[in-house]
């Protein structure tokens, strides 16, 4: 069986039935009661009939995501699937590879993710804060604009610009206040930047915005044991390995607030050896990052039972 990594995708996959594709699969079923019950509603019902606007909710967006990748992971190894050689998850992501890997229990995860996602609402006040792609221009230079956007304040200022998802080569996120980002991607455009489209997110996740929300993240977290990793993690943060509890949760409180380091965490995996990176749950943004990263690796899908049958057939 070829090497592959399992990578689970964050917040912007979601969609209104994203699990009909698994039919009726007891483990799907399974899963969605076990997320039902650690935070006391519907999620099946939320995930199959919407609406979309309940769905998009940070609060909401989060948990569910976390149980569709929970959910395509588990259906995988009930069917016979091998484990994987590594683990990753874009953003809140990490979440779902930390299940995967059996350092937190689903019942752990889910009122977490909530916790977070609720933290980070509040962290900023609705239209203060803003997200943007910037499409076509390497890294470094976006975070050089950044920094002049900044400048252009003058010193003192309140306003904040980062880049925050270094998502492929020439795909980096930025976040910060609405001033901030509008500068920013005023700066950015004139540097030569395809586009710089101003994302449709509720708050400026991974930026140092999200400092309040990271604190109470934080205590939350100690109040959970975590397990050793049966699997690798390759985190966000550090893109590293860590096998201590207090360096996951160490990891987990700076992710919030940190940049999603995508680019390098896929190089890294690359690095274990991997050839194949299997995205587990909606969508395909991640197997569509993973060819633009790097083309020599195979990007795939699995999020029913069609792609399930194709996964093996590819691994094989």
């Amino acid at each position: 069986m070829k090497s592959f990594a399992f990578v689970f995708p964050g917040q912007g996959s979601q969609s209104v039935g994203m699990l009909d594709g698994w039919g009726d699969h007891p483990v799907v079923a399974q899963t969605l009661q076990e997320a039902s019950d650690a935070l006391g509603e519907d999620v099946a019902g939320l995930i199959k009939q919407g609406p979309k606007e309940a769905l998009a909710m940070t609060t909401n967006t989060q948990p569910v995501m976390l149980v569709a990748g929970v959910a395509a992971w588990r259906v995988w190894r009930a069917e016979g699937g091998a484990a994987p050689a590594a683990l990753a998850g874009h953003s809140l992501g990490e979440y779902s590879a930390l299940v995967a890997a059996g350092v937190l229990t689903l019942t752990q995860a889910a009122p977490l993710v909530r916790l977070r996602a609720a933290a980070m609402q509040e962290a900023v006040p609705a239209g203060t804060g803003a997200m943007a792609a910037i499409l076509g221009l390497d890294a470094s230079k976006v975070v050089a604009g950044c920094a002049e956007a900044l400048a252009s304040f003058g010193a003192g200022s309140a306003e904040v610009v980062e880049a925050v998802n270094f998502n492929d080569p020439a795909q980096t996120v930025i976040a910060g206040s609405k001033a901030g980002v509008d500068k920013a991607c005023e700066v950015l455009k004139a540097a030569g930047a395809k586009r710089a489209l101003l994302l449709p997110v509720s708050a400026p996740f991974h930026s140092s915005l999200m400092k309040p929300a990271a604190e109470k993240l934080r205590v939350a977290l100690a109040d959970v044991v975590l397990a050793a990793p049966q699997i690798p993690v390759v985190n966000n943060v550090d893109v590293a390995v860590q096998q201590d509890g207090d360096a996951i949760r160490d990891a987990l409180y700076r992710q919030a607030f940190g940049p999603v380091r995508w680019v390098e965490c896929v190089h890294a995996l690359k690095a274990r050896g991997v050839t194949h990176l299997i995205e587990s749950g909606p969508g395909k943004v991640l197997a569509g990052l993973t060819k633009r990263i790097d083309p020599e690796l195979v990007g795939a899908a699995l999020f029913d039972t069609a792609t399930l049958a194709e996964t093996r057939e590819l691994l094989a």
